[in-house]
């Protein structure tokens, strides 16, 4: 049926070769397409509530539920789930390929409890106009650092992530008081830029955090994008990131109230 749809849309010969033509237009083989959509189905068991039937039908090592079946995988021995073949047995086997990074009722996200909604007063962000010249960008950005570096509370983190040749550079520097604290490098492989970025400014949050006697946290990025990410209260793939984020943050700003932080959008071309 695909290859007379593909002779239709191309107004070809019906001797075309039916994978050149699929291809031109575009369009899996029905196969692949199959085991695309069967893949999806075993794995979106991972995203049912834990009180769902399937939770507590596979194997209680891999759920979350409750409560498990009289009939659940627990039930049956290794030789008997050797010679099931449903989609259930399907949708256990693969369980261990999923790796969790979302959670659309995190505590962090529900309201009443956001952060950027009970400490909106404690979060600052300095955007970079686009009408705005960058040499004004630069004075600004010196004058902050000029005088956060006067004050022994405030901490000033830049961040950076790169990717050449599948390969994610993650990079950091925390300075505190005019002197260096802290520089953290991290590689990792087949991940985004924006992943990779999110990931330093946690881990430069985390070391902040660690630091007695401060009390303002500046952070300064040239993907101000991804810290909007933070709160996204959204379902995203930069959730388990953002809601480690902002415990953190909602730890800090309980400690006093003068406690704060700001993100600086610093734009790459700047020197």
């Amino acid at each position: 049926m695909q290859r007379r749809a593909v002779i239709w849309i191309l107004s070809i010969f019906k001797t075309s070769p039916t994978l050149g033509i699929e291809a031109i237009v575009e369009l899996i083989p029905i196969k692949l397409h199959l085991q695309k959509l069967g893949g999806r189905s075993q794995l979106r068991v991972h995203s049912l509530l834990p009180n769902h039937l399937i939770q507590s039908l596979i194997d209680s090592s891999n759920s979350g539920s409750f409560f498990q079946h009289p009939n659940s995988l627990d039930s049956l021995t290794s030789h008997q789930r050797s010679l099931i073949k449903s989609h259930i047995v399907d949708m256990d086997n693969r369980i261990n390929e999923i790796f969790p990074s979302f959670s659309p009722l995190h505590f962090e996200l529900s309201p009443g409890h956001r952060v950027i909604d009970n400490f909106s007063d404690c979060i600052v962000f300095n955007l970079h106009s686009k009408q705005q010249e960058d040499k004004t960008c630069t004075c600004q950005l010196n004058n902050m650092v000029i005088e956060s570096s006067s004050s022994p509370s405030t901490a000033i983190v830049v961040t950076d992530a790169s990717i050449k040749n599948n390969t994610a550079t993650s990079i950091l520097h925390m300075h505190t008081h005019n002197h260096p604290i802290a520089k953290t490098i991290h590689h990792t492989v087949h991940v985004m830029s924006s992943k990779a970025e999110l990931f330093a400014i946690r881990c430069g949050i985390n070391q902040t955090l660690n630091q007695d006697g401060i009390s303002k946290i500046i952070v300064v990025t040239d993907s101000i994008h991804v810290v909007k990410k933070i709160f996204d209260l959204s379902s995203h793939p930069l959730q388990i990131h953002s809601v480690t984020i902002l415990a953190k943050l909602r730890q800090f700003f309980l400690q006093h109230h003068n406690n704060s932080i700001e993100f600086w959008e610093c734009p790459s071309h700047l020197n």
